[in-house]
């Protein structure tokens, strides 16, 4: 891939899309190519079809997906399957019948068991039952992992894929129904400073653990393994490290300034009790992540809040 090869980023508006792309532009690569939801349904399989049989794009990052919290997982689960789904069946199959020299596939963390050793290694995937509430998400993203697998062993297809842990950064989504736990923290604890609140809610009982990585270590890392590894074995992308949901409580309280309590509403679910992954595989082909977490949380509490104050954020 050198720096005037025609790269498409699906879903390049997204967290991760939107990191990919600034890597990306960062690095020198000029013939990138994007598309709007609006402009581009890729559950649309037809619609699909057009645009690889137009653009001919030589590499893809396929980062579109539909995400979300627990909440979300557990509320629209049908979306969560179909959708998927749809997108990366349509992806993957026209970028192979278009000729796409190579594909990144970005996974989940979440394919995992819900009670697999840790640190969680590559080979543990379908070992044990799925976390039950983002199971619809995590069958979708493991058979986008497979579809990749079979179109190299049928096909030759040159497809990779990644699983990254809990992402965070600029651009992240932070509605309270929809996002995940850092953005939701933040949020939670930004309003309640402004409106000089005594407490703040969390879900849980903030024992469980959980790793973070900062979505532009994952761009780097996306961009490494595109020019560095061509094995169909899945790989993770993380730090190597967790804290627990409390002590992540009370690292973004002090980055925003909450003078206030934290109080756990031990009623709502924990989710898995940890979740750690094995980065090894990544660490002997090179890589490390480089972002510490208080230094990604401080950048992201700042983008959210001159995005919001200018009224931008979503």
């Amino acid at each position: 891939m050198d720096k005037e090869s025609k790269i498409f980023v699906a879903g390049h508006r997204g967290l991760v899309g939107s990191a990919i792309l600034r890597k990306l532009q960062a690095e020198g690569y000029t013939n990138l190519v994007t598309r709007t939801r609006a402009e581009l349904d890729l559950r649309d399989q037809a619609a699909v079809n057009r645009f690889f049989e137009e653009e001919r794009p030589e590499y893809v990052f396929l980062a579109a997906a539909k995400v979300g919290g627990i909440l979300a997982n557990s509320t629209y689960p049908a979306d969560f399957i179909r959708d998927n789904l749809q997108i990366q069946t349509n992806v993957i199959d026209a970028a192979y019948r278009t000729g796409v020299k190579k594909l990144l596939f970005l996974g989940s963390s979440c394919i995992y068991p819900k009670y697999a050793p840790q640190p969680m290694k590559e080979e543990y995937l379908l070992t044990g039952p799925l976390e039950p509430t983002n199971e619809w998400y995590a069958v979708a993203k493991i058979a986008g992992i497979k579809m990749a697998q079979a179109y190299r062993r049928q096909y030759g297809f040159n497809a990779i894929s990644l699983m990254p842990t809990n992402l965070y950064g600029p651009g992240d989504n932070f509605d309270l129904e929809t996002s995940h736990v850092i953005p939701a923290l933040i949020r939670k604890f930004h309003e309640a400073k402004v409106e000089g609140k005594p407490h703040v809610v969390v879900w849980g009982t903030g024992k469980p653990r959980r790793e973070f990585l900062h979505v532009d270590d994952l761009a780097d890392a996306a961009l490494f393994l595109m020019k560095n590894n061509d094995n169909e074995e899945i790989i993770n992308v993380g730090v190597g490290e967790d804290v627990s949901i409390r002590e992540l409580a009370e690292l973004i309280q002090d980055v925003v300034g909450f003078k206030g309590e934290i109080v756990f509403d031990t009623t709502k679910p924990d989710g898995t009790p940890r979740k750690l992954l094995d980065v090894s595989r990544l660490q002997a082909l090179g890589w490390k992540a480089r972002i510490p977490l208080r230094e990604g949380l401080a950048s992201t509490y700042r983008w959210y809040v001159e995005n919001f104050s200018a009224g931008v954020g979503r």
